[in-house]
């Protein structure tokens, strides 16, 4: 007889003795013995033109060296966004198809912003793995909603949820490269070492990455894999090892509009634009550079050095993967994709800053200022970013940036590289065709000779919408085949269309708060000025009003609306006693407990709050009851010395309260109470056991503390407080820490959620 299982009908025989039954074993998927492994190399925040190959004087030799031997592209475009174009990336759909309009960390309660990929659109990963890859992250997920990304998960959208096997990265949208937030599969860890060991994030991501690889390959040589490298870099903070920083010193002297004009000029001589491209102007709020104070100059080059020595570095970790897989013979069999996620960024405003939480908290530290801390910029002690000049020298030769729907914003660098599917005589050949993030998950399916499922875990799958590009490949001259392209980033829109040969694009910058029947609309003939240098709006309003009109029609075909243009408001935690962030504000935790990621966790700045400890210790029991944030800024509230301390770190400007009283040995209830005296100003005092015990007045109350994890029983990152070292673990123990938040006034809450923006 037949028989059954837990799965089904059993397709073997169960007789009554083994004799007479025939057993049946599984077949698990395979792609075959000669599918192609998929490689895709992920940068942040990088510009057209700042790979060498792209025109820069930046050293990135090993994509240099990728692109030589593979296919550049010169006409690939992304949204405007990290998380949109991310979300597209994996998908090969529109970003607003699948639920993410913007960052994860907005929930608009509209489909088109769920801060997650819908289920009904499975990423590479679930298909791939489907097919019997191996599926492997490292690096910046920043796909899952900001409250659920603390170790209470829940974990249904974190990188193993959506068909990864193996991740090792951060979640959210930036991180300290010498201390980064780090989570492995479903777990938060702390970093293996620190910056004075020679720690660096992009270096660890690789090591775990081929540790990942060679793994699967060493004991399943049969099984292809799928790996997904998102780094880190080069959004901000732009930090780098010393070497890389000394290697630039004193290359960007000479300043952005040099600089840029010699770009572009490299641009025209390597053909990644077309001949009689012009470079487009200044954008609004870029200066002259030889009109800028000397101290504004030297703060700006330095910043520029920064990013440079990250880029750099983060380069030559792309080389050593490439080492690694020729190592175990994988690297020919590879197709490997190297793209940015959107334009260079515009986050560091006119003159760049050095820590923006300084920036954020309404302490505008002046070049003049700035320049006594130069040799902190890209180093463990600075949180930086460089000017606007600089990143629209990285956007050569487009306008504007990042969250921007002109070229600036959208139009990004894409190498491949793949020995066994390029002809050699293809190698070191350009792709001038019109391509579009959303393309790249069919093309890559089309190479794999993968069907995507119309059903996957029981979800019905939306339509995959990208164009496959795989003919592009093998042939230069080969149309393009997404002609029809739509742009949305709060209220910012675009469109692309070819019509009888001729690239046309429809253009808006939304102001935010404008009505969106007010945007001005600009048009641009892409064909003949690629850097929308020459509008013909008011020359042809027919046909601006015929792309609009597309416009529209897209918005409706893959959900773009409503239109929002919302960015800061939407960072705001909503109180839901259904979440981390509870009605009351009171937040109860029982230690020992993982680390708690700023969205998930209280945020003391800008208001009252009481901390209660209950704890209890034995003679010389001592650490950290709770911290939050950095050595830059924070507040820690420690044990030392039978005393309670209490550590208000304001950017290195220390408020130390220290008890009168002696922590008692036994059960104690220690309380930490702070409350706001001015717009800028504080109380802070101490009480054990209900003794007040020590106070002092803060001369500064930081409205943005840190966007660091919050840590109870030790100090998580780089210690807050100078009167210890490393993480300082309590020794006693800890049965409880209640943090009563006050309500934050309009202007700090808006403060908080401007800085959650710009880590974005």
């Amino acid at each position: 007889m037949a028989g059954s299982s837990a799965n089904g009908p059993f397709p073997g025989v169960i007789g009554k003795t083994l004799a007479d039954s025939e057993p049946f074993f599984e077949q698990p998927p395979h792609p075959g013995e000669d599918a192609p492994n998929v490689v895709v190399v992920l940068l942040d925040d990088t510009g057209f033109a700042q790979l060498g190959c792209y025109g820069s004087d930046i050293d990135t030799t090993n994509v240099d060296r990728l692109a030589a031997d593979g296919l550049q592209f010169t006409n690939f475009h992304v949204t405007p966004l990290c998380s949109p174009t991310r979300a597209s990336l994996l998908t090969g759909r529109s970003q607003h198809t699948v639920g993410m309009r913007s960052v994860s960390n907005h929930c608009t309660g509209f489909p088109h912003q769920l801060g997650h990929i819908t289920n009904h659109a499975a990423t590479l990963a679930e298909v791939l793995k489907a097919e019997g890859y191996a599926t492997f992250c490292a690096g910046k997920w920043h796909l899952t909603p900001s409250k659920d990304t603390s170790a209470a998960g829940p974990f249904d959208q974190w990188p193993l949820g959506r068909g990864f096997d193996r991740f090792y990265g951060f979640l959210d949208g930036e991180t300290d490269q010498f201390h980064p937030e780090l989570v492995v599969d479903n777990h938060h860890i702390d970093p293996p070492a620190g910056p004075d060991e020679g720690y660096h994030l992009s270096e660890d991501l690789v090591d775990q990455l081929l540790q990942m690889i060679r793994d699967s390959k060493g004991v399943r040589p049969d099984r292809p894999f799928f790996a997904y490298l998102p780094f880190g870099a080069t959004h901000a903070p732009h930090q780098a090892p010393p070497a890389y920083l000394e290697k630039y010193r004193g290359r960007y002297d000479e300043g952005w509009d040099d600089v840029r004009q010699r770009w572009y000029q490299r641009q025209l001589e390597l053909g990644v634009i077309p001949p009689g491209t012009e470079l487009a102007p200044r954008n609004d709020g870029v200066e002259p550079w030889d009109s800028l104070p000397t101290n504004q100059k030297l703060l700006a080059s330095r910043l520029q050095e920064a990013f440079a020595a990250f880029l750099d570095h983060t380069d030559d970790q792309i080389g050593r993967l490439v080492n690694g897989l020729r190592h175990i013979g994988q690297l020919d069999n590879t197709i490997l994709v190297v793209l940015a996620d959107n334009g260079a960024s515009q986050e560091g405003g006119p003159f760049g800053v050095m820590h923006e939480m300084k920036f954020f908290n309404g302490i505008l530290e002046t070049p003049d200022e700035a320049v006594e801390r130069l040799d902190d910029i890209g180093g463990p002690h600075s949180h930086t970013n460089y000017p606007w000049g600089w990143a629209q020298c990285g956007n050569s030769p487009f306008k504007w940036y990042k969250q921007n729907t002109h070229e600036g914003g959208v139009h990004v660098p894409m190498v491949v590289h793949w020995p066994n599917g390029i002809a050699a005589d293809q190698r070191g050949t350009k792709r001038h065709q019109f391509i579009n993030v959303s393309d790249l998950a069919p093309t890559l399916y089309e190479l794999l000779g993968i069907t995507p499922p119309n059903t996957l875990k029981g979800y019905e799958q939306l339509p995959v919408t990208g164009h496959s590009f795989a003919t592009v490949l093998g042939d230069a001259a080969a149309p393009a085949a997404n002609r029809l392209q739509y742009y949305e980033l709060f209220g910012s829109r675009a469109l692309v269309a070819e019509q009888d040969g001729i690239w046309w694009k429809a253009v808006t910058r939304h102001i935010h708060g404008q009505d969106f029947d007010d945007d001005r609309w600009e048009l641009y003939n892409l064909s003949a000025d690629p850097s929308e240098c020459f509008d013909l709006a008011a020359d042809q309003p027919e046909k601006l009003e015929e792309l609009i009109g597309l416009w529209w029609e897209e918005a409706d075909r893959h959900g773009i609306l409503p239109l929002d243009d919302r960015t800061i408001e939407l960072f705001a935690p909503r109180p839901n006693d259904r979440s981390p962030h509870p009605t009351s504000r009171r937040y109860v935790y029982r230690p020992p407990i993982s680390p708690i990621p700023s969205s998930a966790s209280p945020s003391p700045g800008g208001r009252a709050w009481d901390l209660t400890a209950k704890i209890s210790r034995a003679k010389g029991d001592q650490g950290v009851v709770w911290a939050t944030g950095s050595a830059s800024a924070g507040i820690s509230v420690f044990v030392q010395n039978d005393r309670l301390v209490v550590d208000y770190n304001a950017f290195m400007d220390r408020t130390i309260v220290e008890s009168e009283l002696p922590v008692p040995e036994g059960s104690s209830t220690l309380a930490v109470r702070l409350r706001r005296t001015s717009r800028t100003t504080g109380d802070l005092s101490i009480a054990i056991d209900g003794r007040d015990c020590g106070r002092a007045e803060l001369p500064f109350m930081m409205r943005m503390i840190s966007l660091l994890s919050d840590s109870i029983g030790f100090d998580h990152g780089s210690p807050v407080s100078e009167r210890y070292e490393g993480s300082f673990d309590f020794t006693g123990e800890i049965h409880e820490v209640v943090i009563e938040l006050g309500a934050r006034s309009a202007a700090d809450a808006e403060t908080a959620a401007r800085t959650e923006m710009a880590r974005q």
